[in-house]
């Protein structure tokens, strides 16, 4: 498995992902999320791949000079292998590398589940950001 950039062939496997594993109210606004974060930045979009198959997906930001962990999903067939972790890594050095100090994640109705393995992969509860106005790239949803 490698942790690599976004690339436009991509697209298509990571919808299919997020169909499978995200709730209909999610799907939608995960996917006007993704849309602006490929228009604003697409190196903050992290794909967990082997060979021509996509495994998970990371979809990070900066908003205020904050790094956030914005959404994270990982195929059902390929969870519990450290895809996750694998992902977070890769997207807290992208974020060091741009010289961000404090990485979140933006605790919604979607990522409270997901609090426990935010926190088996070192973020605490100063890393949960519950009450935040909209990231810029769910502006307007």
């Amino acid at each position: 498995m490698v942790v690599r950039s976004f690339q436009l062939s991509d697209y298509g496997k990571i919808t299919d992902l997020l169909e499978l594993v995200l709730e209909d109210s999610c799907l939608e606004e995960t996917m006007t999320a993704f849309a602006r974060q490929l228009n604003w930045d697409s190196g903050l979009i992290l794909v967990a791949s082997e060979e021509d198959e996509v495994l998970g997906v990371m979809i990070g930001t900066i908003h205020r000079n904050k790094g956030y962990y914005y959404r994270v999903a990982v195929h059902p067939d390929h969870q519990r292998r450290g895809i996750a972790r694998s992902l977070t890594e890769g997207m807290k050095q992208r974020f060091q590398h741009r010289h961000i100090q404090h990485v979140a994640v933006p605790v919604d109705e979607y990522n409270e589940q997901l609090l426990p393995v935010f926190e088996k992969l070192g973020c605490g509860e100063e890393n949960f950001n519950r009450s935040y106005g909209k990231l810029s790239i769910l502006a307007g949803c």
